[in-house]
């Protein structure tokens, strides 16, 4: 199918096709999984607070509605989309793997290892360590290519585990991951990425599409499947996205800042239940989320707020993009500043045992 990449135009298209393909992948998969009895039970945790059995079936809906929307639009010709949707695939089944069966923490860490080390093999990394060694020292490869890859690993396995984190509630990480993809496209548009923009709007409309399936009440689940793999393709898209007309100093926290969401949520439980002796591995009602209903919010506010604090942060990353350096890196730090502020307060022992 063509389309001219030059023009925005686009989008419509790419974002009305891939939200049809979504929705119907979404309806179909909720038919299927009940073959297969793959529910998520009320009561099968301690942190599963449904009140019915619902269908897990957004992770192959998503999977599948990237397949076909990247083939009709031909996305995958480049190879590095291409290298992002292969070592996306141990993600997705080591993730439906748990949805059907659930296995240890271990083992799924094991796959998405995995799918970070086929996605650098591939040829899709960071490259930070090299780049600051051609500058300053006129050198690269050896220990700065394996800082490279070890931050690669770190970054896409974080990512990965943060939106299965975060989706703690009907709606909140497929709206936070349609959020960040449409930023994405946005800034990917003014770096000149048409390539990269194009699979970001698809991912939009998936995103969309599972959105109307997921929202509370819901009646489909991410599950592990999905919640990892929309992570997981979210950390690629930030690899790959690269600045050609904005400064690096003021663009290199950009896709932090998109992503800060589950980024802050994930942090947030690691280091509350390290600070009281509980395993990180083990589900609990400990997220942001939960915190914010502790509060006082209703759910569905405290899932708006998370929203609306996703979309405040994606405004904010694209103002950095035309600010000098030191405006530019004074908003991230001071965001960051913010973030360990907010982190402390949330975790205080009056707000939370």
């Amino acid at each position: 199918m063509y389309t001219n990449t030059e023009s925005i135009f686009f989008i419509f298209e790419y974002l009305l096709v891939s939200l049809v393909i979504s929705t119907i992948m979404s309806w179909i998969g909720i038919k299927l999984v009940r073959q297969f009895s793959l529910f998520d039970r009320p009561g099968s945790a301690p942190h599963k607070q449904h009140d019915r059995p619902i269908p897990i079936a957004g992770g192959a809906a998503l999977l599948l509605t990237i397949l076909c929307g990247g083939w009709v639009f031909g996305v995958f010709n480049h190879p590095e989309l291409r290298a992002s949707l292969i070592a996306a695939l141990p993600v997705f089944f080591f993730g439906l793997w748990d949805d059907f069966k659930p296995i240890t923490p271990l083992l799924k860490l094991v796959g998405q290892i995995i799918a970070a080390g086929l996605l650098i093999a591939l040829g899709v990394y960071i490259q930070v360590f090299e780049t600051l060694a051609e500058v300053f020292f006129y050198t690269s490869g050896g220990i700065y290519l394996y800082l490279d890859w070890f931050v690669t690993v770190l970054w896409v396995v974080g990512m990965t585990n943060a939106f299965n984190f975060v989706d703690s509630m009907d709606g909140l990480a497929i709206g936070i991951g349609g959020m960040a993809a449409s930023f994405f496209m946005l800034v990917t548009l003014d770096s000149g990425q048409f390539w990269l923009a194009q699979y970001s709007t698809i991912l939009i409309g998936a995103c969309l599409g599972l959105y109307f399936f997921n929202a509370y009440p819901a009646i489909l689940f991410l599950g592990d499947s999905g919640a990892q793999l929309l992570g997981f393709l979210l950390a690629v898209l930030a690899i790959l996205y690269a600045p050609q007309n904005a400064d690096q100093a003021s663009s290199w926290f950009v896709p932090i800042i998109l992503l800060s969401v589950p980024i802050f949520d994930a942090s947030l439980v690691v280091i509350s239940r390290l600070r009281r002796g509980r395993p990180v591995y083990t589900a609990a009602l400990d997220h942001t989320y939960h915190r914010l209903l502790r509060l006082g919010l209703h759910s569905n506010r405290a899932v708006l707020v998370l929203h609306g604090v996703s979309l405040a942060l994606g405004c904010l990353a694209f103002i950095c993009l035309v600010q000098p350096p030191l405006i530019a890196n004074l908003i991230f730090f001071s965001l960051l500043a913010l973030g360990i502020l907010t982190l402390c307060f949330l975790d205080r022992r009056s707000n939370w045992v």
